[in-house]
């Protein structure tokens, strides 16, 4: 068994421990045994522990230590010899790499490492007590001294005596070892991964040895990769770009920048993958060479790719442009022109005639909009640069397009015409689910109306008419719609609406009281008219009074004092307004020869007022019908026209409907296919007159708010230049309507010829707020 040597003898201690590191660095793999062990262990404590230090060896005498007072001189020569000892092994692994080349080089490098650092952890256990106390007082005595840790020792001679003169060839055959994996070889990544692994080791902080950095990581490694990564893909794209289309170069481009990740996440140290490491440069060099400097390229091959909706290859170019600053710019722009070219073209393709069918329209409208959004979903990945352009777009083609050259408030007219026609009853109304898919849809081209206003006049006026006329097809579906506006405009904007809504539910309980009152006096000898009342806000239902005066038939006149009653009776404060012109009538016919059962005549008030005469006699003038009912001709003619083009009556005197002294004589001949016929139809000019007055009111409502805005912001302002006040009002209003400069230069003169506000003197430009 090996004896232990004496403890103040440093030759015989060297040499024991001399034969241990070589049996550790060279021949670990044969294993070493606990006892062994031990004894390396024991004759460095013995050495280190005892009492007064020896003379150094002559052999031994050189290192950096031997300049060290004799209190802290037990140590030295020992960490000095381990230090020689490390440097003439690693010079004999030096020389032997020079009979290596590339991956081979590499195999070597790779295993010696690891062999040497096995080794060099076991070494450092067996110095442990050299590093606890000897190692630990030199570093605290002097930070600046060529003095570390036992294992960083080992990395620190590696570094100076093996790496430093092979670390050109090394990195060389890395780099060749990357080439041959991008250019479809397999390759040993292993190995690649090992020589990073070393290069992250060797990053010392030779100011404090329990620190490292990736000082020679970056300096070896890092550079140079990048440097070579930049060469091949800049040689590779521009031979390729030339050679295919734009399609298979990004195909490319995206493999490449992927494998480019790939490779980092396999083999590169986990530190590169922080953000400020060389994942960040190596990625942004390749995103540099394949995507930004070919971008031009890219951006001028989107414009097929849209045309011809390769989404698939529309979402790889947004994919790849992403990765570079200002790359998605260019494609915005060209995204929002192409949405607003598409936009037009689909409206001047169904502009043909006068009379835009408003479902034509809106389905016009919301088709385009339906496909580019979904491009922007899938392609674009919903990119917010993208939505705005998309709404951009929509906002130009929604508000400035063929149909609207005619009109500009053309858009949100129709799109208040396409709703009444989905909430009216009719045959193909939608079923429940399928109309709120539609109501949802009207709000998506309603989000970019800018004349708000237009349409809630024309949808007001619209839903006044499915009220009162009782057309609407659901309560749920009107309260619905309704909800839907006041959460896009909010409480102002539907306030009236509602209270329409509301006075209908009234109405209804009023009916229901009203109707008992009458079952009752009907029971002892009163009317048995059927009479159904509306009692609707003048304030909220734009509803005009009637332009004529008229005598109800005796029919219903009994009925309507006793309403007249009943109404006083409950509300005695108020007054009742009658709108004649929007009241209708079922009238029931017994003097026809064709009909046994008769037919049903749905018509308006006026229209019963003709026909109940006949009750009377079969012939009657214009003049009598005009005297009997007191309707001026503007009233009485579309009313007679109606009946006679239907041959309900005959004009038998006269040119045409109106003339004086003109007949009408009751056609007992008179044949319908239908039981129930409906007579009670606006005519077209009465339809243009009443859009026309809608617009009129619109401009007169533009008016009043413009000039309120104007005394609201002067009031808060009181002192403001006549630029900011006009940007002021258009930021106030334009959430309602887009008001025209002119306009509101109109209504600034207006309200100095008020004198709400006057110039400043000295100052035209500018005005101020009078109290």
């Amino acid at each position: 068994m090996q004896q232990l040597p004496p403890a103040n003898d440093f030759g015989a201690t060297w040499s024991f421990l001399e034969s241990g590191l070589d049996q550790i660095m060279n021949r670990l793999e044969e294993g070493l045994d606990r006892t062994r062990y031990s004894l390396l262990y024991s004759a460095v404590h013995n050495y280190c522990a005892r009492g007064t230090p020896a003379q150094p060896a002559s052999t031994f005498g050189s290192g950096p230590m031997n300049q060290r007072t004799a209190t802290y001189l037990i140590g030295a020569e020992l960490y000095n010899s381990l230090s020689k000892w490390l440097e003439d092994h690693l010079i004999k692994i030096r020389t032997q790499s020079e009979e290596y080349m590339d991956e081979a080089l590499l195999q070597y490098y790779t295993k010696q490492w690891n062999r040497y650092t096995t080794a060099a952890r076991v070494v450092n256990n067996i110095f442990m007590y050299l590093n606890r106390y000897w190692v630990k007082r030199e570093i605290d005595e002097d930070r600046k001294n060529d003095v570390y840790d036992v294992f960083t020792l080992t990395l620190v001679c590696w570094r100076r005596h093996m790496f430093e003169f092979v670390h050109h060839n090394v990195i060389a055959a890395v780099l060749k070892l990357i080439e041959r994996e991008r250019n479809g070889e397999t390759i040993e990544t292993s190995l690649v991964k090992n020589i990073v692994d070393s290069l992250v080791s060797l990053g010392l902080d030779t100011t404090d040895s329990t620190k490292s950095n990736l000082d020679v990581y970056k300096e070896y490694f890092e550079a140079p990769f990048i440097q070579a990564t930049e060469v091949y893909y800049t040689t590779e794209s521009e031979r390729f770009i030339t050679e295919n289309s734009v399609p298979d170069y990004m195909k490319k481009a995206e493999v490449r920048l992927n494998e480019e990740q790939n490779r980092i996440e396999m083999y590169l140290h986990e530190s590169t993958q922080k953000p400020a490491s060389i994942f960040s440069h190596l990625i942004s060099k390749c995103e540099t060479v394949l995507v930004k400097n070919h971008s031009e390229t890219l951006w001028d091959g989107f414009q097929s790719l849209i045309d011809h909706d390769k989404q698939d290859d529309l979402h790889r170019m947004y994919t790849l442009l992403a990765r570079i600053p200002e790359g998605l710019d260019p494609l915005r722009v060209r995204f929002e022109s192409h949405v607003r070219k598409a936009g037009l073209g689909a409206i001047e393709r169904i502009d043909q005639s006068e009379a835009v069918d408003p479902k034509t329209y809106v389905d016009a409208l919301l088709a385009v909009h339906r496909k580019y959004n979904e491009l922007v979903q899938h392609a674009f990945s919903g990119e917010p640069g993208f939505v705005a352009s998309l709404d951009k777009a929509c906002g130009e083609f929604v508000n400035r397009n063929a149909v609207c050259k005619k009109s500009s408030s053309k858009s949100p007219e129709l799109l208040a015409r396409y709703c009444d026609s989905l909430l009216k009853k009719n045959a193909k109304n939608a079923e429940e689910n399928e109309l709120e898919d539609l109501l949802n849809s009207i709000m998506t081209v309603f989000k970019y109306v800018e004349d708000k206003d237009v349409f809630q006049k024309f949808y007001s006026r619209l839903l006044a008419k499915r009220l009162v006329n009782g057309t609407s097809a659901s309560d749920d579906a009107e309260g619905s719609m309704i909800s839907k506006l006041k959460e896009a405009c909010g409480f102002e904007y539907t306030s009236k609406l509602q209270r329409m809504l509301t006075d209908m539910s009234l109405s209804k309980e009023l009916n229901e009281q009203f109707k008992d009152l009458v079952q009752q006096s009907y029971n002892t000898g009163g009317s048995n008219v059927d009479f159904n009342i509306l009692v609707l806000g003048a304030g909220q239902w734009p509803l005009q009074p009637p332009s004529t005066t008229f005598n109800l038939p005796e029919d219903v006149v009994k009925t309507y004092d006793r309403f007249q009653k009943f109404y006083q009776n409950k509300h005695s404060g108020r007054k009742l307004n009658w709108l004649f012109q929007s009241c209708k009538a079922e009238l029931k016919t017994s003097y026809l020869k064709a009909s046994k059962t008769g037919y049903t005549f749905q018509v308006s008030a006026y229209q019963m007022g003709v026909l109940l005469q006949y009750n009377n006699a079969t012939s009657y003038t214009y003049e009598d019908i005009q005297r009997s009912t007191a309707l001026t001709p503007e009233a009485l003619n579309p009313a007679l026209g109606i009946l006679v083009k239907a041959k309900v009556l005959l004009l038998t005197d006269g040119e045409k409907v109106g003339d004086s002294n003109s007949r009408y004589d009751l056609n007992f001949d008179f044949k319908s296919k239908k039981i129930r016929i409906n007579l009670n139809m606006a005519m077209k000019t009465e339809q243009k007159a009443e859009a026309d007055e809608t617009h009129k009111t619109i401009e007169d409502d533009r008016k009043f708010l413009m000039q309120a805005a104007i005394v609201r912001i002067m009031k808060t302002r009181r002192v403001m230049k006549h630029v900011n006040l006009i940007e002021e009002v258009i930021m106030q209003l334009q959430s309602r309507f887009k008001p025209r400069v002119s306009d509101i230069k109109k209504c600034i003169d207006i309200l100095l010829d008020k004198q709400y506000i006057e110039r400043m003197e000295g100052a035209m430009d500018t005005y101020s707020y009078v109290a």
